[in-house]
């Protein structure tokens, strides 16, 4: 036993997060008998990476306990090498952490891995106690249903239109040499997938118009920022880069422009999604659960070409979010005010 499993062994947690954490191990990432797990916290996941750890012990399963900051000071530089060469030996890996800026190298260096290894991966990064409650408690059979029906939609889909009440108005365009994916929340070795899960993305051909984000950004400014549902950040976008930011607070706009301007592709649309985990209600001021609320969001950065096909690369991602949503796929409703219209479709629509 190592000294990292029985710290998490010894952590006490609330039982309240058994239900979310159960999810994860057995109907998200289905471990096997036989199996071995890599599992990566950090001191403010403890709790959650302990709830994590008690549920692999229950079933009887293999494991290997990492806490960052017993290896290296944070923020990383890089993801430590103990944890890289122990995921060499395992068949899943679970990375419940809080992000630190600057840190996102790292987590790519770690997904390198998972995508050469083609390991279940479980990214719950900013996971908190919220999430746990809400968004990992979700039925995640049936959030797999509207996923696999939006994913039927989309693959096909040559243009999509999204418009909000803070005035959003934005269409994409899609490439059939583009693949969509659906990350639902049920995890394979062909795609890794954030928990909470609940979407369906690819890498647009192109993307053109507004798009007012009245619920989140993401990566380290989602915490410093938080939900904008009161100061939205309102971007122009032509040919899919990033031309204009506009909001009340110049701060924001500042540091989301530097963002997206890290490399030459920073303001490049690499990332258009459909949420679609309808056990998320609103917008709590957290990425990792914000993003999966019914409806749209994109991300600027990495495209994820090694999944969706895309040709190009960029060093940065940052997702934006909105709220209450109307979706048009090739002109017909799927969404009106962030609500799915897909059981009144017919099915030969999807």
């Amino acid at each position: 036993m190592t000294p990292t499993n029985q710290l998490l062994r010894d952590t006490r947690f609330d039982p309240a997060l058994t239900p979310g954490a159960r999810n994860a191990v057995e109907n998200c990432l289905r471990i096997q008998p036989g199996e071995k797990v890599t599992l990566i916290t950090d001191r403010a996941c403890s709790e959650i990476g302990a709830a994590l750890a008690h549920e692999l012990d229950r079933l009887g399963l293999r494991y290997e306990g990492w806490i960052l900051e017993d290896l290296a000071p944070r923020p990383l530089h890089d993801m430590p090498h103990e944890i890289l060469d122990d995921m060499e030996s395992s068949q899943v890996s679970i990375f419940a952490v809080k992000a630190q800026p600057n840190e996102l190298r790292t987590r790519m260096q770690m997904t390198d891995v998972v995508n050469r290894r083609q390991m279940r991966h479980a990214h719950m990064v900013n996971i908190d106690r919220r999430i746990m409650l809400e968004g990992m408690r979700a039925d995640f059979g049936e959030v797999d249903r509207i996923s696999t029906r939006v994913w039927q939609m989309a693959s096909s889909a040559r243009e999509i239109r999204a418009t909000n009440p803070a005035g959003t108005d934005i269409l994409g365009r899609f490439s059939p040499r583009l693949k969509w994916l659906k990350t639902s929340g049920i995890i394979s070795p062909h795609k890794w997938g954030n928990l909470p899960g609940g979407e369906t993305f690819t890498t647009p051909e192109r993307v053109d118009g507004v798009f007012a984000i009245d619920g989140v950004v993401g990566d380290y400014l989602c915490e410093k920022y938080g939900d904008l549902r009161e100061t939205p950040l309102t971007i122009g976008i032509s040919e899919s880069r990033l031309q204009s930011v506009r909001c009340a607070n110049q701060e924001l706009v500042d540091e989301f422009w530097r963002y997206c301007h890290t490399d030459e592709n920073s303001d490049r649309v690499g990332e258009f999604a459909i949420g679609t985990n309808i056990a998320v209600r609103d917008i709590i001021g957290n990425i990792l659960q914000d993003e999966k609320i019914p409806g749209i969001h994109i991300a600027f950065g990495n495209p994820y070409g090694n999944h969706t096909g895309a040709d190009w690369h960029s060093s940065t991602h940052i997702d934006v979010v909105g709220r209450k949503f109307d979706i048009w796929i090739d002109g017909r409703q799927i969404m009106r005010g962030g609500e799915f219209l897909l059981d009144s479709l017919p099915p030969a629509v999807v």
